[in-house]
């Protein structure tokens, strides 16, 4: 009996790899904008500076570039030498970028004014944590890169916004594989770099957090500052069964909360009256990744994406993950301010 013949299929027929670049040019095709093509290079330079950035996290031990520099940045917080790497990397490749006319980054005081011919079409601010978590690098831990993207008129480079407007965010985790999600405002996606092609690949598109999660993750050593409200909360969490995970990392503990369900929080303590995170480039970018996903963000006293910013550095309170939980964290805290307001303990 005759062998059956090979079915080819012809090359054009084929479907294309759902590359994170593929992704880029099908919503800049849906979108008809005049900036969706700037928007797409904006998003294709961060993922090619987290690529270096990636590369040089897997040779630190090796080539002397764990430890700190002896600089404390604007936050009061000792910079690593890999603080200061992937932040330049990151400015390298995005003041290059068609469309970019300002950058902002936590290792730096001031909003960067990108130098240039006068940006055609849509105008954009890039601000980025450039190392998140950088603190767990001496011991292997995870840490990751989270950015978000505004788009600015003439004259407003130095003018920021509140998180509503923002038009691209996402976050890129240094663990295991190398992990790079991200919302253009349709949902939430998620990309892994792929070592043998040197591309991130599709690994789950429309990405929904849980109802309601069974973790919490927060810094339980602080927990003695936190207000009552945090602590109730926490107390009814542990009756329930839920477990605590807590990566040191924000990317890497959002990035669980977000697959798994349950609660991320920083809350306001005694010496952080404001909370520690800052809004511009990790609570916003953040809170819109996770209401895109179907969750939720909040300060304890309103959305994270509504607070108007006062200046780059900002911090909040910040309460994410599943719409169940964060709501069940908020009417504690609420529970408090009515008790508060009628002049009760």
């Amino acid at each position: 009996m005759a062998e059956p013949a090979s079915v080819v299929v012809p090359l054009r027929n084929r479907p294309a790899p759902q590359t994170l670049q593929n992704h880029l040019l099908a919503a800049e095709r849906a979108a008809r904008t005049d900036g969706s093509r700037s928007l797409s290079w904006i998003v294709s330079a961060i993922s090619s500076a987290s690529k270096v950035i990636a590369a040089r996290l897997r040779t630190a031990g090796l080539d002397g570039n764990l430890g700190a520099v002896g600089e404390v940045n604007v936050q009061g917080e000792d910079q690593q030498a890999l603080d200061v790497i992937a932040d330049e990397v990151l400015i390298q490749e995005l003041q290059a970028r068609e469309g970019v006319v300002v950058l902002g980054s936590e290792e730096n005081d001031d909003l960067i004014v990108v130098d240039g011919p006068p940006a055609q079409g849509c105008r954009y601010a890039v601000l980025f944590d450039p190392l998140d978590g950088s603190s767990n690098l001496d011991v292997g831990g995870s840490v990751g890169t989270i950015f978000s993207i505004y788009e600015v008129a003439p004259g407003e480079e130095t003018n920021l916004q509140a998180g509503r407007r923002q038009v691209a965010a996402g976050y890129v985790l240094y663990g295991p594989s190398t992990i790079f999600v991200m919302t253009l405002g349709d949902g939430v996606d998620m990309f892994v770099l792929d070592p043998a092609i040197g591309n991130y690949v599709r690994a789950g598109e429309k990405v929904r957090i849980p109802r309601r999660g069974k973790i919490y993750s927060v810094n339980e050593a602080n927990v003695e500052g936190f207000p009552a409200g945090y602590r109730r909360f926490l107390d009814n969490c542990r009756r329930q069964g839920y477990g605590s995970r807590y990566a040191g990392a924000m990317v890497a503990d959002v990035h669980r909360v977000l697959l798994k369900g349950g609660v991320f929080l920083y809350p306001p303590t005694a010496l952080a009256p404001n909370g520690k995170l800052r809004l511009m480039y990790e609570a916003n970018p953040m809170a819109w990744l996770v209401e895109q996903a179907g969750g939720r963000g909040d300060t304890g006293s309103g959305d994270i994406l509504d607070v108007e910013p006062g200046s780059l550095h900002e911090r909040v309170p910040v309460i994410l993950g599943s719409p169940q939980d964060v709501a069940a964290l908020c009417a504690e805290i609420a529970r408090d301010r009515h008790s508060n307001g009628n002049g009760n303990a």
